[in-house]
């Protein structure tokens, strides 16, 4: 059963802001986000009973085999450490670009040629989890021993101390705990957290944990929203993208991009997997759209610290406010 401790629930919030000064006139920030899993998924060597059913190549037509090993999910989850996420690693160099990494730290400790060459390269090391797994049911110490265990296992793996992240699967305390948590167990500040999907530019939340402490004292949380819409994820769900190809997740990228483009000022979401856009037919069609958007004007390709850094910068928090601002 789902605990809710009452003290760290943010209100639902209905009304959003819509203007968002971009660096250099840009009309639009585009966050490519690389969801890193491969080895911190459900594994039956990992004592899970299971392999991991959940986002491969098979969908929901895979089934589940609980009580055994499942050969053909492993395997797929393989490809995208193996071939997928050096694939979209070449995609980000040949355009010059930098992505954030939605790291599982059991994920990078398995493949850490590829950790150290993310970091070489400039890409951000987002936190997204110990293990790809479900946490929703646990309790408010077992939360918190989870976000230290992450943190700690990602800066082993990595070398970085993430300052922005996405858990996705978390408790309804989670995204609240992480920046105090933090803070008691390595004096480490968040820049960020991307736990939400209700807006296209970033915005301003009061913490719960602060409401005792002065107003100049308070220090807010920035909210990065993330999505699933465009997310390569939805070729494995139903409703998706309802093919595998690649075309139609192209054309969808591209209709996002030409609304977002035209209202000006809005941040695009382009969330990816190793193991699904990582797919050489699919990473054309990702390819597609790099070119697409590389040929237009006032096109910002950030990652989301620097994304929450200049937004941080340009509209600073102000204890109430959603946009901030001085």
């Amino acid at each position: 059963m789902v605990h809710v401790e009452e003290s760290l629930q943010l209100p639902r919030d209905f009304q959003g802001i819509h203007d968002c000064k971009w660096p250099n006139g840009a009309r639009i920030a585009i966050s490519f986000i690389l969801n890193y899993e491969e080895g911190g998924e459900r594994s039956w060597q990992d004592g899970d009973n299971l392999s991991e059913p959940y986002l491969w190549e098979k969908g929901v037509g895979g089934g589940i085999k609980e009580e055994g090993r499942y050969m053909n999910s492993e395997q797929d989850f393989e490809y995208g450490s193996r071939v997928g996420c050096w694939r979209i690693m070449r995609l980000m160099k040949e355009f010059g670009w930098n992505m954030t990494l939605w790291a599982i730290a059991k994920a990078m400790e398995r493949n850490p040629e590829f950790a150290k060459a993310c970091v070489r390269e400039g890409h951000e090391i987002g936190a997204h989890g110990l293990r790809w797994i479900q946490t929703w049911d646990y309790s408010l110490e077992d939360d918190k021993k989870y976000i230290r265990d992450t943190w700690e296992a990602l800066y082993k793996a990595t070398g970085e101390m993430p300052v922005g992240f996405y858990f996705g699967r978390g408790t309804p305390q989670t995204h609240v705990l992480v920046p105090s948590v933090l803070r008691e167990a390595f004096n480490h500040k968040i820049l960020y957290s991307s736990e939400c999907y209700n807006d296209d530019i970033p915005y301003w939340v009061d913490l719960p944990s602060e409401a005792h402490l002065p107003t100049e004292q308070r220090e807010g949380m920035l909210m990065v929203p993330y999505n699933y819409d465009g997310n390569d994820g939805k070729f494995h769900m139903a409703p998706g993208f309802m093919t595998s190809a690649g075309q139609t997740y192209e054309s969808y990228l591209k209709s996002t991009f030409d609304m977002l483009y035209r209202e000006g000022g809005k941040m695009m979401n382009i969330p990816m997997h190793s193991r699904i856009v990582g797919k050489a037919g699919r990473a054309e069609a990702l390819r597609n759209f790099m070119m697409y958007v590389s040929e237009k004007e006032g096109v910002w390709v950030a990652t989301r610290r620097e994304i929450a850094e200049h937004y941080k910068k340009t509209f600073p928090y102000r204890a109430g406010s959603r946009k901030g601002g001085d």
